[in-house]
């Protein structure tokens, strides 16, 4: 049996009520016009990096996550650390989204003076758990944030997504290492996988398959999903949380690979690198509206 995580169930029942998927979906859809909307605002890189795990981190904070927008400093709240920081603009619609803080303070992104730097900084705005974008470092942070509910024998779940180029540093994998050897089953990890780095194929630039090989021999629990699919990802969230709560997760902590596509949503950007670093015309966000068929 592996250490005990106390009783999450009754733990997340109580306190919080999570969303429809089929919302989500239809969220989705506001979502990626949104990050659209601020990446041509500022010319910012990385909008698809952002729209391939807006996917992933709309379905943790409205069907996952137990954390309050109204009360986000709650020391009982669930964490989630977005290592691949450069894809800020999906965390930051989220989270404005979901009511951690006003809509109008995503017109600040990337902007002298305002509150959303192109890469998070630590409590820039609520709901922002650590400062990230240096590649390799959010996992790590993740496992000492984990290990650190184990000590202090708190509930609460840590989540953490890096992306694939960030299987390239060396400080991944250390983390890697770490978890399984502290037992820290109360950490989930959620793979970008999107097979795209900044100059090239992710498993060209360096050996990166078997990805799902690499974490087992590591001593996690794999999972292997769509990460574009809203289903596939709360399915397997959720079957991971029920896990830890009735301690079958045998100390080990969790991973789940989410083959994505780069650019996702918007058909002329799908799987085309060159949006890793252009930002969208007004005309171009107008016919991503019409796919999406969003007002």
């Amino acid at each position: 049996m592996s250490p005990a995580v106390n009783n999450f169930s009754t733990y997340s029942a109580s306190r919080y009520i999570h969303g429809n998927v089929n919302d989500t979906i239809e969220i989705l859809k506001q979502l990626r016009v949104q990050i659209m909307n601020m990446s041509s605002a500022t010319g910012a890189a990385h909008l698809g990096s952002a729209l391939s795990c807006v996917d992933m981190i709309a379905s943790l904070y409205y069907n996952i996550l137990d954390i309050d927008p109204k009360n986000p400093n709650d020391p009982d709240r669930d964490r989630f650390i977005l290592s691949k920081g450069h894809a800020a603009t999906a965390l930051y619609s989220v989270l404005a989204f979901k009511g951690f803080f006003d809509k109008s303070i995503l017109s600040e992104y990337s902007q002298d003076g305002g509150r959303l730097p192109e890469h998070p900084g630590p409590k820039c705005v609520p709901g922002i758990e650590a400062a990230t974008g240096s590649l390799g470092h959010g996992l790590c942070i993740g496992a000492g944030i984990a290990l650190a509910a184990k000590i202090s024998k708190k509930n609460y779940l840590t989540y953490v997504i890096i992306s694939d180029g960030e299987c390239n540093e060396g400080s991944t994998w250390e983390a890697a290492l770490f978890a399984p050897a502290k037992k820290l089953d109360n950490l989930i990890v959620m793979v970008d996988y999107n097979k795209w780095q900044a100059t090239g194929r992710s498993n060209e630039v360096l050996g990166l398959h078997p990805m799902i090989d690499k974490w087992k021999s590591f001593g996690w629990n794999v999972y292997e999903i769509d990460g574009n699919n809203v289903n596939q990802i709360v399915d397997t969230l959720s079957k991971i949380k029920s896990s830890i709560r009735t301690n079958q997760a045998n100390g080990k902590p969790s991973i789940i690979v989410c083959h994505t596509v780069k650019g996702k949503g918007a058909s002329f950007m799908e799987d085309d690198n060159n949006w890793h670093y252009r930002a969208p015309t007004p005309a171009e966000i107008d016919l991503v509206k019409k796919e999406l068929g969003v007002e």
